[in-house]
């Protein structure tokens, strides 16, 4: 990876056939975040190595092909094109141009219903995924609070938001998560109810 793409997104994920060709790649929806001010595009990579762009009312039909150390050529108005993919998650897929300092970035917009025309659609589709994602990922955590010096738990957030229902314990009780060694996030639990 260059160090360029690195530097401007980190902790990218390379491409890996078996992970993420059939499920996270093909037959989906990417619209390309770079340039959607002016004009809107959406690739979608099919099987037989047939690339769709949608722009408006008219759909260039192009081909792409992968070799076997997971870098793509593209062919584009512009060209034949070769990249290497990265996935930062499973909805933002990020093409490196090989040769010269530029990158593609995209988001899959298949299973969103709303439409992304515009930087700010695309901030509300980020929005929207990541407090998503937050929500799962507190929803199935446990963890500790301490009330008057006394460590109790592990508990889900659920269990949580019973006992803070119910009286039993404080919302303003400090929390961490089962991974963590103290309370020095100075997390409460009412951080925790505020995520969900």
């Amino acid at each position: 990876m260059s160090d360029y793409l690195h530097r401007t997104i980190p902790n990218l994920k390379p491409f890996s056939f078996e992970r993420h060709h059939d499920s996270h790649f093909i037959n989906q929806r990417w619209v390309l975040v770079n340039g959607i001010s002016n004009k809107k595009s959406i690739y979608t990579f099919k099987d037989n190595n047939v690339l769709e762009i949608s722009r408006k009312d008219n759909v260039i039909k192009t081909s792409w092909n992968i070799n076997i150390l997971n870098s793509f050529s593209i062919e584009t108005e512009d060209g034949l094109i070769t990249v290497e993919a990265y996935f930062k998650d499973d909805d933002i897929l990020v093409l490196n141009n090989l040769d010269k300092e530029e990158f593609a970035l995209y988001i899959n917009t298949t299973n969103y219903d709303d439409e992304v025309n515009s930087v700010e659609d695309i901030n509300t589709f980020l929005k929207e995924k990541y407090k998503k994602k937050v929500s799962t990922i507190i929803y199935d955590h446990k963890f500790y609070y301490i009330e008057q010096s006394k460590e109790y738990g592990p508990f889900k957030v659920e269990e949580l938001a019973e006992k803070v229902k119910s009286g039993e314990i404080s919302a303003y009780c400090f929390v961490k998560d089962v991974n963590e060694y103290d309370y020095s996030k100075r997390m409460r639990i009412e951080d925790l109810l505020h995520e969900l």
